[in-house]
């Protein structure tokens, strides 16, 4: 079973279930995916793994008996495979979205030449999922993982025209949030390339995670240039170097997160450290 499957089938506290497959002789939890730097304000150094060790368990954990290998490899084969399916659908309907928004503005040429947009988050480590959750500012259940997007236009860029981009993008995020057929939801930022020369000074929190952001994300949709331009000026100023020291420290946080979960008093967990167990979410940046 996945660990949602099994928290279904006994409905416990998922802190001690977790506990308890970890502890148990008898079982083996076998996950799936890839594990990738997220940041946190509460954590110390701001650094931590997503996906979050609940999100881990439910979603990307198969739990089997331990002389039940076979089967439990077959089965998180099976998962992997679906959460591949619904990153590559996530992604394309994120292209769709974005080109067809860019054909009816009415300034094609001007969008592709001078608009870059870049795509993040769970999609870009094939690592999407599409377990309903409420969405953060609504509370309507979407479909799983959110389309982290960030809109990069040039210094070239009619002001007018980038209101107007924010305005329709905007529309469509509504859209598909309340479409019962798609509850999809976009998470996105406008900006220009002199809000990303301030953020590449790396001196905030909210600048690190838009330098994160921007580092791990891949071109969706628009220029080529701009794309390269916002690479070199992360690459310039070390950022792939910082981000990767981040992700050594944030390996070792979830180390001594798991051990410490693993034996402390659940009570005290719940008093003073569930953050360790449960998501956190990098919004600071699409504010």
């Amino acid at each position: 079973m996945t660990g949602a499957e099994l928290l279904e089938a006994v409905n416990v506290d998922p802190l001690l279930l977790w506990r308890a497959c970890r502890l148990s002789g008898e079982l083996d939890v076998y996950t799936v995916g890839t594990r990738y730097l997220r940041l946190d304000r509460r954590v110390e150094g701001y650094a931590r793994l997503s996906p979050s060790l609940l999100r881990e368990f439910l979603t990307y954990s198969i739990i089997g008996l331990s002389g039940d290998r076979d089967a439990i490899v077959r089965r998180a084969d099976e998962v992997l495979s679906h959460i591949e399916m619904v990153s590559r659908a996530k992604l394309d309907l994120a292209f769709h979205v974005v080109s067809a928004l860019a054909g009816r503005l009415g300034s094609d040429i001007v969008i592709r030449d001078h608009t870059c947009f870049i795509i993040a988050g769970d999609i870009v480590f094939n690592m999407a999922h599409d377990v309903p959750r409420p969405e953060r500012s609504t509370g309507k259940m979407v479909k799983g993982s959110d389309m982290d997007i960030v809109v990069i236009v040039d210094d070239d860029f009619p002001e007018r025209l980038m209101n107007r981009l924010d305005e329709e993008i905007y529309k469509e995020k509504y859209r598909l949030l309340i479409n019962p057929h798609l509850r999809e939801e976009i998470d996105y930022i406008v900006k220009d390339l002199d809000r990303v020369r301030e953020q590449v000074n790396f001196d905030t929190f909210r600048h690190m995670v838009a330098c994160k952001i921007l580092e791990e994300g891949t071109l969706l949709y628009g220029s080529d240039r701009i794309f390269h331009t916002v690479k070199a000026m992360l690459k310039e100023r070390g950022i792939m170097e910082k981000i990767s020291a981040m992700e050594t420290r944030a390996r070792d946080f979830r180390k001594k997160a798991e051990e410490y979960l693993v034996r402390e008093d659940p009570l005290k967990i719940k008093e003073e450290s569930l953050y360790l167990f449960y998501p956190t979410e990098e919004s600071e940046e699409f504010e």
